[in-house]
C-alpha cells in the first residue's frame, strides 16, 4: 500500500505591530509643525516691529524685501523652513552723510563711511638732472689751521702723546691722531697746526680744540687763535658719461688731460675758485672750495658745461 505524502507545516511569523511606529510619525510630524509655527510667529513679529521702526525713524535707510531660509534639525533630521515677505533691517541710523560702503555680512548689510582721500595716491615730483647731481654732493674732507701762538718742541710731544708719530728725515712735523671726531694734526714747531680728516666743518673744529687742550695739558702756553677752514673735498655723480676729450678741445684754456698720467681731467674754475678732477664715468672731485656754497656753486656753472658733452 501507498503511504500518503508527509505535509510540511510552516512556521508562524509574527506580524509586526505597526501602530507604535505610526504613533511616532504623527508626533514627529505634529512636533515639527509646532516648530514650524513657533518660527514663524516669531518671524512675523519680527518683521512687525522692524516695519514700524522703519515707519517711525523717517530718515534710516530703506531696504528690499529678502527671503530668509531656516534650517531646523529635528530627530528625523533635515527640515527647510519657511520665508518670510519681509527681513528686519539693521541697527537703525538717524541719518548718513557722505558715501556708504555695504559690505555683505550674512544676508543684511552694514553701512561704513569711507573716507575718499583713502585712495588717492600719493605722486612724488621726479627730481632733474641738476637737482640729483646737487643732492649726490658729499664732503669727504675738511681741512683747517689754527695757530697755537707759542713755539713747541715735537720731540717731547711725540714722547709724551699717544698716538702721534715724529721722523724728521721724512716730515718736519709731529702727526698726531685722535678718534672721536676721527683727525689728523700736523703739528709744526711754530705752534701751527693743521688739521684734516674731518668730515665737516663742526668736527673739524672740535678735533682742533682737542689738539689744542693736549699741548696745553703738557705745560706749553698754547692758545687757540685764527681758526680757519682752508680746503674742501667734495664728490658728485652727475649719473651720465662725459667725452672727455672732446671738452679738453673746446676749453682747452681751463683744463689740462692726460690719460696716460692720471684718468681724470683737471678743470681749473676761475670763479669760484674750485679745482675739479672729471672723470668719464660722470664723477667729480671738487677741491679747494672755501665753503659748502662755492661747491654748489661750481656745480652749478659746470653741470650745463657737462651735459652738452655727454656720451650717446
Amino acid at each position: 500500500m501507498l503511504s500518503s505524502p508527509i505535509r510540511r507545516t510552516t512556521p508562524s511569523v509574527p506580524v509586526p505591530d505597526w501602530s507604535c511606529f505610526a504613533k511616532a510619525k504623527d508626533s514627529t510630524s505634529t512636533s515639527h509643525e509646532e516648530i514650524a509655527r513657533s518660527a514663524a510667529n516669531n518671524i512675523q513679529t519680527v518683521n512687525t516691529n522692524g516695519n514700524q521702526v522703519c515707519n517711525n525713524d523717517k530718515g534710516s535707510l530703506q531696504t528690499n524685501a529678502s527671503v530668509s531660509k531656516q534650517e531646523n534639525y529635528g530627530s528625523n533630521g533635515l527640515m527647510g523652513l519657511h520665508s518670510s515677505p519681509h527681513v528686519a533691517p539693521p541697527t537703525p541710523h538717524s541719518r548718513i552723510s557722505g558715501e556708504i560702503a555695504l559690505t555683505p555680512t550674512h544676508s543684511s548689510y552694514t553701512p561704513q563711511s569711507i573716507n575718499p582721500h583713502s585712495t588717492m595716491t600719493v605722486l612724488t615730483p621726479i627730481p632733474s638732472g641738476p637737482s640729483q647731481a646737487k643732492n649726490s654732493i658729499k664732503l669727504q674732507n675738511c681741512v683747517s689751521t689754527v695757530n697755537l701762538g707759542c713755539e713747541l718742541k715735537l720731540l717731547d710731544i711725540y714722547c709724551r702723546t699717544r698716538y702721534s708719530e715724529y721722523n724728521p728725515a721724512r716730515f718736519h712735523g709731529v702727526v698726531m691722531k685722535i678718534l672721536e671726531p676721527r683727525a689728523t694734526a700736523l703739528v709744526f714747531r711754530s705752534g701751527k697746526i693743521v688739521c684734516t680728516g674731518a668730515r665737516n666743518e663742526h668736527d673739524s673744529y672740535i678735533a682742533a680744540r682737542k689738539f689744542a687742550r693736549i699741548i696745553q695739558k703738557l705745560g706749553f702756553q698754547a692758545k687757540f687763535l685764527d681758526f680757519k677752514i682752508q680746503n674742501f673735498i667734495a664728490t658728485a655723480d652727475l649719473r651720465f658719461p662725459v667725452r672727455l676729450e672732446a671738452l679738453q678741445q673746446a676749453h682747452g684754456q681751463f683744463t689740462s688731460y692726460e690719460p696716460e698720467i692720471f684718468p681724470g681731467l683737471v678743470y681749473r674754475m676761475v670763479r669760484p675758485r674750485v679745482v675739479l678732477l672729471i672723470f668719464v664715468n660722470g664723477k667729480i672731485v671738487f677741491t679747494g672750495g672755501k665753503s659748502r656754497n662755492e661747491i654748489s656753486e661750481a656745480l652749478e656753472i659746470i653741470y650745463p658745461i657737462l651735459r652738452s658733452y655727454r656720451k650717446n
